[in-house]
């Protein structure tokens, strides 16, 4: 009897049974097929797969210009890793011998590419980057850091922005993004949209497309995933400033062993790993999970949310103890930047108008005074309530009610305000 099935061309899956489909291509024979983990354990190399759910998949051609130009770099084989601690060291060993980055940031950056690798089994996920000036070194680091990486997508700053969304969407994996600060200056700008929804899994970006009817039809691109970039400048936006992990290069002279040209051998080196990575998620993509016991206590929500997944995959305790302070002492360096800014002087107006008053609320007029009194001589003129009363909604997301003819900040809000305290490091006397 023939099969009328329909074969899907398809770069990876997983499915509910527990069998995990992902595309090998190799090099020299120019050739692609599916590496397969079942349920039962085994694992093969297959040409194409009846799945699970009866659907017939076919893998990516070689021919396909993302695999066969090096744009998208994939697995060849499935690998022998050894043991999950064998290979953190392989990849540090690898960033080492072709990067220059400070010891802390190599032991992150290998876990990091060990978390691109099984990234789908979590729900919120950091950034990489490598921040600094022309010939510090990022390009070299985005190549290696890259060469290891799940399923990595090349692209820079200027490029078209419709194949990015399109490539990130079919094949899943990471995006390494160079000279990151041409087109991502401006917040509303396409790519920023990528950044700004990659870091939680449900969180896909529309884009209106149209049918080959003409009509309307938006389109949901699924952005979620790992990101590596590099970048000269910091994002205005502090929200997508926090979710990166962060190494400043070109802050000491390098070393004298990085060779300053890659060597024939480098592809070959970073395929045999990428096949050792592959193995690795074959076996652990289902035992990997958040552990929200490995997060240091004494960070902020949104560092914990950034940091859990990274941590999680963390096995050294001394490791994990190292880049644990090393993330609580960038969240309290944010906490001192947002305490620097304005939101900051007007909550600490609102916080002192409610520690001075007299009644139960605080009245807009009174906090518009201690914010003038504080802030006018920077502002270059004083603030008039009706500016304080917008910012204090728009900016601080706090409530206000007309009580007595006059505006004021109600009780309701006060646990509001003091938890927004704490988060913007504004002291509270006691």
């Amino acid at each position: 009897m023939s099969d009328d099935r329909a074969s899907i061309p398809t770069v990876s899956r997983v499915f509910d049974d527990g069998t995990i489909v992902e595309l090998v291509f190799d090099p020299v024979a120019l050739t692609t097929a599916f590496a397969v983990a079942r349920p039962d354990g085994s694992v093969t190399v297959e040409a194409s797969l009846d799945a699970p759910n009866g659907e017939r998949l076919l893998p990516y051609s070689a021919k396909n210009n993302l695999i066969a130009s090096g744009c998208v770099l994939l697995a060849s084989d499935i690998g022998d890793f050894g043991d999950k601690g064998d290979l953190v060291r392989a990849v540090q060993s690898f960033l080492h011998r072709y990067v220059d980055l400070t010891p802390l940031f190599e032991e992150i950056a290998a876990h990091y590419l060990l978390l691109s690798w099984v990234y789908d089994a979590f729900n919120d996920l950091p950034y990489l980057r490598l921040q600094g000036d022309y010939g510090t070194g990022k390009t070299r680091g985005l190549l290696a850091l890259g060469a290891l990486a799940y399923k990595p997508f090349f692209a820079s700053g200027a490029s078209t922005v419709s194949p990015i969304f399109h490539i990130q969407d079919a094949f899943q994996g990471t995006l390494i993004l160079d000279e990151a600060d041409f087109r991502l200056s401006d917040q509303t700008a396409e790519l920023t949209k990528v950044l700004n929804n990659g870091t939680t899994r449900g969180m896909p970006v529309l884009r209106t497309m149209t049918n080959r009817h003409r009509e309307l039809n938006p389109t949901a691109f699924r952005v979620f995933g790992p990101k590596i970039i590099a970048m000269r400048e910091s994002f205005a936006d502090r929200a997508l400033e926090s979710r990166f992990l962060t190494e400043r290069t070109g802050g000491s002279v390098l070393r004298d062993d990085i060779p300053v040209h890659l060597p024939e051998s480098f592809k070959s080196e970073a395929l045999a790993l990428r096949n050792k990575l592959l193995a690795w998620r074959l076996r652990s993509r289902h035992t990997v999970c958040a552990d929200p016991a490995r997060l240091p206590p004494d960070i902020s929500p949104r560092a914990k949310q950034t940091s859990l997944a990274i941590l999680s995959l963390v096995d050294d305790a001394a490791m994990r103890a190292r880049i644990a302070g090393h993330l609580s002492a960038v969240d309290e360096s944010t906490i001192d930047e947002r305490a620097e800014g304005l939101d900051a002087a007007m909550l600490t107006a609102v916080v002192d108008t409610f520690q001075t008053a007299t009644s139960a609320h605080a009245a807009v007029g009174d906090v518009t005074r201690l914010f003038n009194e504080r802030n006018s001589q920077d502002l270059g003129q004083p603030m008039s309530a009706k500016w304080v009363g917008s910012f204090v909604r728009r900016r601080l997301r706090l409530a206000t009610a007309k009580t007595g003819g006059v505006y004021v900040i109600p009780p309701t809000e006060r646990a509001r305000v003091m938890a927004l305290a704490k988060r913007f490091g504004v002291t509270v006397a006691t």
